[in-house]
């Protein structure tokens, strides 16, 4: 079991990925630092092997695929993800680190919209797309995170073998924040320096079609975490359209005893028979959803064991 894991994941960063592998030898010389390769084409694996790292290979295309990998296979007490577009500086890694061991924290975000983010990187909509993302997840999730789409963070070894990782693409970092934030656990930010990408270094994050999968995973994961506020907008939505197209047929009702538009009175009825199937729908999966997190807490006591006795093998070899 490595003490601190340096995890890369890389698409053709053959241009960067030299420079990134050896500043963590610099900086954490004793740290294990391994680059997962996805389908590179020009040569990253090769320069990462013959600069120092661990190279290992992830063949599903995306982000997602390799992190699921490396969390899967890598046994750390702390860890360090990355990104290999050296655009973060690896001389903030002792802090995360140190929050993880001294703080107990579960994960430590890398924080570059409160530095240096907004006139280091160049495309408009990024910025635009971080910033939506960032106060949409804090005021649904109720959290605290400084930086959500930030490649960038330190994990512990609870919170590495309990994320269910479910993306596979960029949308990876999202899912993260808000598990940390739906599971209570500790979240701590340090504010980086962030730099564009070198000359020569292409972004693989497209713009709009990554950004629409980021916001169908938020509103995903909305309706799987908080059930009950999702359906009951849902809920609330059916039932104020139900009343709005009844008070009409009322009060024609009332003044003629009749109903002169009947098929709108079908309408309503269904329109209030869905809101409150939709309000204790949300209720149920609130229920479940509350025994899942209590099971949660329990698997966090099998997976501290699991760690303990790792550990124990390791001092005894």
């Amino acid at each position: 079991m490595d003490k601190v894991a340096v995890l890369i994941p890389c698409y053709n960063e053959s241009r960067t990925i030299k420079k990134v592998v050896e500043d963590f030898k610099r900086v954490l010389p004793d740290a294990a630092i391994y680059v997962y390769d996805n389908n590179s084409t020009d040569g990253t694996d090769q320069i990462a092997r013959e600069a120092g790292a661990i190279v290992r290979y992830e063949y599903k295309q995306g982000k997602g695929n390799v992190i699921r990998r490396m969390f899967r296979d890598i046994d750390a007490e702390c860890y360090i993800m990355i990104d290999g577009d050296d655009t973060y500086p690896v001389e903030a890694a002792p802090e995360m680190i140190e929050l993880v061991f001294g703080k107990n924290a579960d994960m430590v975000v890398g924080d570059r919209l409160s530095s240096t983010y907004f006139t280091e990187n160049k495309r408009a909509f990024h910025n635009f797309g971080n910033s939506l993302v960032r106060k949409s997840i804090n005021v649904l999730f109720e959290a605290d995170i400084k930086d959500m789409m930030t490649g960038y963070r330190a994990f512990s070894y609870l919170f590495v073998k309990s994320f269910p990782v479910l993306s596979k693409g960029f949308e990876i970092e999202t899912e993260m924040s808000i598990h940390a934030a739906d599971k209570n656990m500790q979240v701590e930010n340090v504010i980086i320096e962030y730099r564009d990408r070198p000359e020569g270094s292409v972004s693989k994050l497209n713009t709009f079609s990554d950004g629409f999968r980021v916001l169908r995973t938020i509103a995903r994961m909305y309706q799987t975490y908080k059930p009950m506020n999702f359906f009951g907008l849902l809920s609330a939505a059916l039932a104020v359209l139900s009343i709005l197209f009844m008070i009409p047929i009322v009060i024609d009702y009332t003044r003629t005893g009749l109903v002169p538009h009947f098929p709108t009175l079908i309408v309503c009825g269904f329109s209030a028979l869905a809101a409150i199937q939709a309000f204790f729908s949300g209720l149920i999966l609130k229920t479940l959803g509350q025994k899942n997190r209590q099971d949660f807490e329990i698997s966090l006591q099998t997976l501290r064991i699991q760690r303990d006795e790792l550990l124990a093998g390791d001092r005894n070899v």
